[in-house]
């Protein structure tokens, strides 16, 4: 553990912003693609590996919910979000609370249930088998319309006890928050605590619309709430923790390099900053990855790293005994390494 890279991996954390459609790697793709015949533009991994070169965030979507047609079956969905777990494993993560898109599947006629049962079953093995416990948050798609989300607000409503949140994702510009102010008035009378995506490649009245009119306690991306120090100032004071994705942000062109990411600058403005992996098997990068390329652009130190590893914590929806049992890890990590050097 003398090297930074050696430090991240042995940090705890907790991934707070992730799509399990999008851990789907190019080999589970190719099998599940064969095994339920189901037509793909690929012939080989090979291909599907070199598709994964995006320009902006709808580029992305496209192969996203191409690639969402393999999901079929209750197995599929349980392999899927297994095979993230183990991945998540190998980084040291603790606690996941991942999204899920009911949309994307039961608009091509694959049942809820089948979504569900399939994800929460291998979040519930994860959490015997390899020690991650876990929130499940289900997303509305922001290029439907409300009424299609009420629709799934209520499909859901069999399945409430397996459901601890609701989220916002999908295309971003002309599909702002106060589109869903309704539904997610509803959802959260019906006990849901609420996130959305805002902020990516919106403008900075998105994540103000989120918060005043969606009333999310987390912001998904949020790298863009710079354009506005009243914001910046606001979600300083009221500790509103931002789930940044940056190699994802480097992937679809939200900002050039990582050198040019604007993560360093909102730790320095004392923002609840957290790092995610977002889709993962899209953006070739699982949390790690993401931690060790903003350390290396930033030259961020062990006591950078560990806050924003602690904020992970922070930013969850895990009770305060579970979120102090992490940040007390962390710190005797940090204290060893002190101790090493």
């Amino acid at each position: 553990m003398t090297s930074l890279h050696g430090f991240i991996q042995a940090l705890p954390k907790a991934e707070l912003h992730c799509h399990i459609e999008g851990t789907l790697e190019p080999e589970l793709m190719m099998k599940l693609s064969e095994k339920n015949k189901i037509k793909i533009p690929y012939s080989t991994v090979e291909e599907i590996r070199a598709a994964y070169q995006f320009n902006n965030l709808q580029s992305f979507l496209d192969l996203y919910y191409l690639g969402a047609n393999v999901l079929q079956t209750e197995e599929d969905f349980y392999d899927l979000t297994y095979a993230y777990l183990t991945r998540s494993k190998q980084d040291n993560v603790r606690h996941t609370e991942i999204f899920f898109d009911p949309q994307t599947h039961t608009d091509r006629g694959i049942a809820f249930e089948t979504v569900i049962k399939g994800i929460y079953k291998a979040l519930e093995d994860g959490h015997k088998k390899l020690g991650i416990s876990f929130k499940l948050i289900m997303c509305f798609l922001r290029h439907l319309s409300e009424k299609e989300a009420f629709k799934t607000l209520e499909l859901a409503r069999p399945f409430h006890e397996l459901i601890d949140g609701i989220g916002l994702d999908s295309s971003e510009v002309g599909h702002p928050p106060q589109k869903f102010q309704n539904v997610f008035t509803e959802a959260q009378k019906q006990g849901y605590w609420a996130v959305a995506h805002a902020g990516e490649e919106g403008p900075a009245n998105y994540i103000w619309d989120a918060l005043k009119l969606l009333h999310a306690k987390r912001i998904d991306h949020g790298v863009r709430c710079v354009e506005d120090p009243e914001l910046v100032a606001y979600l300083r004071t009221n500790r509103i923790p931002l789930t940044v994705c940056p190699l994802s942000n480097v992937k679809l062109k939200v900002f050039p390099s990582m050198q040019a990411h604007n993560i360093h600058k909102l730790l320095k403005e004392q923002l609840v900053v957290t790092i995610n992996s977002d889709d993962p098997a899209y953006f070739d990068g699982y949390i790690n990855d993401n931690y060790i390329a903003v350390a290396d652009a930033f030259h961020l130190n062990a006591k950078e790293l560990s806050l924003i590893a602690k904020n992970s914590f922070m930013a969850s929806f895990l009770r305060d005994q579970e979120k102090k049992k992490a940040i007390d890890e962390i710190d005797f990590l940090v204290q060893k390494l002190a101790k090493a050097g």
